[in-house]
């Protein structure tokens, strides 16, 4: 396989500019596995082989546990989540999704019940980012292994 370009040396001012961005949310206080789980879910509904690999390997390193990484997909039918996190699979998957049914009163009230005001700006960033990096991704034929030898 090959990739049809690669954005890092394309245009590396537009690489730091999505990179700032990045840090900033990593940066803002959120719950590194609860920002993995979103990458993870979003990934997988936007089939981003190239991210899904990085984050279910970054949650590896983080320590989660196999059936947590492996379970995201059906995190609806799966104990191991407590209900903070399920509300944040629920709001990665309208966020990525929007345009099927927007995100609800009843959910968007429910992320409110477990985080603050600023914390739930960081929650919409890091969804929204990661759906970003996913299209740059797909658009430009990455896959996993893609960068090893670039």
């Amino acid at each position: 396989m090959k990739m049809r370009l690669n954005h890092y040396t394309a245009n590396p001012e537009v690489y730091r500019a999505m990179s700032q961005l990045e840090r900033h949310v990593r940066e803002s206080g959120l719950d590194r596995i609860v920002y993995e789980l979103i990458k993870i879910r979003a990934s997988q509904i936007n089939g981003c082989s190239f991210c899904l690999d990085m984050h279910t390997n970054e949650l590896r390193k983080l320590g989660e546990t196999e059936q947590r990484i492996a379970l995201v997909s059906v995190w609806r039918e799966s104990p191991c989540y407590t209900d903070k996190e399920k509300a944040v699979l629920e709001l990665a998957e309208a966020v990525t999704l929007i345009s099927k049914g927007g995100v609800s009163e009843e959910l968007f009230n429910r992320i409110l019940t477990f985080y603050s005001e600023k914390e739930t700006v960081d929650l919409i960033f890091a969804i929204n980012l990661i759906n970003s990096w996913n299209r740059i991704a797909i658009t430009t034929g990455m896959f996993p292994g893609c960068l090893d030898n670039a």
